[in-house]
C-alpha cells in the first residue's frame, strides 16, 4: 500500500499561532487533520487548504482532535466543504468534535449536516475502509 503525507503550513496573521493542515491521501479515503483554533483570522488560510480537497466522489475525514475552538467563520467553512462535497457525490466525517465545538454546531443545526465519530478508526469503519492506521 502506498501512502501519501503531505504537511502544509499555513502563515497566519500577527498574533496568531501557526497552525497546521495535514492532508493524508489513503486508498479510497483522504484525511485531513486540523490543529490550532479556526477563527476569522484562520479561517481563510484554512480554506484555501481544504476546499480545493473536494473533488468529484471524495471520501474525506476530517480529524478535529487538536481543534480547541472553532468561531462561526470555522463553521462557515464547514458548511461549504460540506456542500462542495455533497454535491458531487462524496461523503465527508468530521472525527473527533471538542464537547464545545458538537454543542454549538448542535446548537445551530450544523451537525443535522454531518455524520461525526469519536476517532479515526470508527469513521474508516463507517466508511467501510480496510486500510491500518498508524500515527506518528
Amino acid at each position: 500500500m502506498k501512502i501519501k503525507i503531505e504537511t502544509l503550513q499555513v502563515t497566519l496573521l500577527e498574533n496568531t499561532a501557526p497552525e497546521q493542515i495535514a492532508v493524508n491521501e489513503l486508498p479510497q479515503v483522504t484525511v485531513v487533520e486540523l490543529v490550532g483554533d479556526i477563527d476569522t483570522n484562520t479561517a481563510p488560510s484554512v480554506q484555501g487548504q481544504i476546499l480545493p480537497l473536494a473533488q468529484a466522489g471524495i471520501r474525506m475525514i476530517l480529524e478535529m482532535t487538536k481543534v480547541p475552538y472553532m468561531s462561526s467563520a470555522g463553521l462557515r467553512i464547514l458548511l461549504s466543504l460540506y456542500r462542495q462535497i455533497s454535491v458531487k457525490g462524496g461523503q465527508i466525517i468530521l472525527v473527533g468534535l471538542s464537547e464545545e465545538i458538537r454543542d454549538t454546531m448542535d446548537n445551530t443545526g450544523f451537525l443535522d449536516f454531518f455524520k461525526t465519530c469519536d476517532t479515526l478508526e470508527q469513521a474508516l469503519e463507517v466508511l467501510k475502509v480496510q486500510v491500518q492506521v498508524t500515527r506518528t
